[in-house]
C-alpha cells in the first residue's frame, strides 16, 4: 500500500444509509464529524487480510487522483483499516436514473444539452489523458445542486495504450455496451465511452433506453435493427470478428428521426455520429464538444 496515504481515521465518519452499488463496492452516505459535512463513502468488496489490495482498486485510486475536473466526482481520501478499504468522495444526491424517474414529463431539451455537453467535457478530459471510463451509464452520471454533471465510478477505468494489449470484454453495462465490445474486439479504444454517452443521450430524449437486449447477442441484434447491420464497406474487417452473427438477417439502418422525433436536425446529426457503428469513424469527445448542437454552451 505504499503511496496510499490515509490521513483520516474511520472513526471520524458516521455511516448512514446506503446510496447504491458501484463497481466492486457499496456506496454509503456518511457524516464527517470533524468538518460536519456529508460525504459519500465507498466500502470496497474485499478482505485485505486474505486478498490484499487488487489492481483494480490501485488503478481506480491512481486515476481519481489524476482526474481533477469540474465534471468528475471529487475524490477526497482513502482509508485503510486492518482488513477493509474505503474511498471517500464528495456527496451527490442524484444521478441521471433518479432524474428520469422524478421528472414526470419530457426532460427539457436545454437540460439534456447541458448534461451531454458536460459528460463529453469529462470524457474529453479523461481521453486526452488516455483513460477510458468503460462503464458509463445513467447511474454513474451524478448531478449536483446546480444540476451540473459529475461523472463517477471509475472502478472499470483503465489507461489506453498504443499499441494496445488485449482488454477484457467484461466491461460496460449491457445496454450501454459498444458494438465493437459485443463483437469481441479486444483492442478497443476510448470510442467505447462515446457510444455509451450516445445511448444516454437517446435515453434522456426518449425516456427509455434505446437498446435493451437481454443478452450480449440480443443487444447486438437490437443495435443492428436501429443502426443497420455493419458491412465490410462500412466497417472493414467486421465480418471476421469473433461474435459477428453471419447467419442472422441483415438490417438496413433506421431513420433516427422516426425514433427521436423530439430532436432537431443538429441533435440527430450529433447522435448519429456518437452512435456510429464503426469505432474508427465515431466522433471523438473533442470534436463532439464543437458540434453546432451545443452552440451557446460553455
Amino acid at each position: 500500500m505504499s503511496g496510499f496515504g490515509h490521513n483520516r481515521s474511520l472513526e471520524r465518519f458516521q455511516t448512514h444509509e446506503r446510496l447504491g452499488n458501484g463497481s466492486y463496492g457499496q456506496v454509503y452516505r456518511a457524516r464527517d464529524t470533524q468538518t460536519q459535512s456529508d460525504i459519500a463513502m465507498k466500502k470496497m468488496n474485499l478482505n485485505l487480510e486474505t486478498e490484499g489490495v487488487p489492481t483494480t482498486v490501485i488503478r481506480e485510486v491512481s486515476l481519481l487522483r489524476e482526474l481533477n475536473h469540474p465534471n468528475i466526482v471529487k475524490f477526497h481520501d482513502i482509508i485503510v483499516t486492518e482488513n477493509r478499504l474505503f474511498l471517500i468522495f464528495e456527496l451527490l444526491e442524484k444521478d441521471l436514473r433518479k432524474l428520469m424517474e422524478e421528472v414526470p414529463a419530457a426532460i427539457d431539451e436545454h437540460a439534456i444539452k447541458r448534461i451531454i455537453f458536460q459528460t463529453l467535457k469529462a470524457l474529453n478530459f479523461c481521453h486526452a489523458r488516455r483513460f477510458m471510463h468503460r462503464d458509463l451509464k445513467p447511474e454513474n452520471i451524478l448531478l449536483d445542486r446546480n444540476s451540473d454533471v459529475k461523472v463517477a465510478d471509475f472502478g472499470l477505468a483503465r489507461a489506453f495504450q498504443i499499441p494496445g494489449k488485449p482488454y477484457t470484454n467484461e466491461v460496460q453495462t449491457l445496454w450501454y455496451r459498444a458494438p465493437e465490445v459485443l463483437l469481441g474486439v479486444e483492442n478497443y479504444s476510448v470510442a467505447i465511452d462515446i457510444w455509451s454517452a450516445g445511448c444516454i443521450f437517446a435515453e434522456l430524449v426518449l425516456r427509455r433506453p434505446l437498446f435493451t437486449g437481454s443478452s450480449p447477442f440480443a443487444q447486438l441484434i437490437d443495435i443492428f435493427k436501429v443502426m443497420g447491420t455493419p458491412t465490410e464497406e462500412t466497417w472493414p474487417g467486421v465480418t471476421t470478428l469473433n461474435n459477428f452473427p453471419s447467419t442472422h438477417e441483415s438490417y438496413p439502418p433506421c431513420n433516427l428521426q422516426n425514433i427521436l422525433s423530439r430532436l432537431g436536425s443538429d441533435g440527430l446529426d450529433l447522435l448519429g455520429k456518437m452512435l456510429c457503428m464503426n469505432p474508427a469513424n465515431r466522433i471523438a469527445a473533442k470534436f463532439a464538444l464543437m458540434h453546432p448542437y451545443f452552440e451557446g454552451l460553455e
